[in-house]
């Protein structure tokens, strides 16, 4: 699906979850540390969004939102979108879809239409729809070794067989080059600009995602043994990329919006 409108549009979305990186990389880190940097991260990217005055949509753990409230009574008093990101970050079970989505509602107060399975692994589209989804973000539509193999998946939104709309990953039209978070780190930040540019032009819509423990310096602590190409321009050159990022499209007459209003004026 190919928006009609003249004014591009980014759809920014950013995956608020339990700090549980380190772990993926064979590392332990105490609860109270990952929920302490994922607050620090996010109260920064909130402070890069405000400064432009864009929304976004935040994927959130209801884990996460149990510990830190406060962070998402402020996402919501900001006016961005708040959907889920499944109960927990290290493990799923299929009643998480309908639990991750109730006790993330309760806690803040808002209706949540959009799901992204941690890690974008593998969706049960009917539980989803039984839980009460409009829509998903579960796909990075590309081949990346070991993480994902999408390519030939389509790579533009598109609306499943029961109801359910699937929002894919920006991935270049050609070669399907993916540019997402992990891109942004290690790509020139001219020739992330210039290939961002190109898929824009061409589809009229991105989605982007980021973490909040990229806004944090990574390279703090070795223990986490976490490779090299995950901490780079990690903490305030992160901030910064983001900030002329954005600075960059808005000059350009590009627009940001949340996920649920882009979908709502097209279905």
């Amino acid at each position: 699906m190919r928006t009609q409108e003249k004014s591009p549009k980014i759809l920014l979305g950013f995956d608020i979850e339990e700090f549980d990186l380190p772990v993926e990389y064979g590392c332990q880190i105490p609860f109270d540390q990952q929920i302490k940097f994922s607050k620090e991260g996010t109260i920064r990217l909130l402070l890069v969004l405000k400064k432009h005055g864009i929304h976004a949509t935040f994927f959130c753990t209801a884990n996460f939102v149990e510990y830190a409230p406060e962070i998402l009574h402020q996402i919501v008093a900001d006016g961005h979108e708040v959907a889920s990101h499944g109960y927990y970050h290290s493990k799923f079970e299929d009643a998480d879809y309908a639990d991750s989505k109730r006790k993330i509602e309760e806690i803040g107060g808002v209706k949540v239409s959009g799901f992204r399975m941690p890690r974008m692994q593998k969706v049960n589209f009917d539980l989803l729809k039984d839980a009460g989804y409009v829509y998903d973000s579960s796909l990075n539509p590309t081949f990346i070794p070991g993480r994902y193999n999408h390519f030939r998946r389509s790579r533009l939104i598109f609306e499943k067989a029961n109801g359910i709309i699937e929002c894919p990953s920006v991935v270049t039209p050609f070669f399907r080059i993916p540019l997402f978070w992990l891109c942004f780190h290690n790509f020139c930040l001219w020739f992330y600009l210039w290939l961002f540019g190109i898929t824009l032009q061409h589809d009229g819509y991105a989605v982007l995602y980021f973490h909040p423990w990229e806004f944090i310096d990574l390279k703090q602590s070795k223990q986490w043994n976490i490779p090299f190409y995950i901490k780079k321009h990690s903490g305030e050159k992160m901030e910064g990329r983001l900030d002329k990022f954005i600075s960059h499209y808005i000059s350009k007459g590009v627009l940001f919006e949340r996920l649920d209003e882009f979908l709502a004026k097209r279905h």
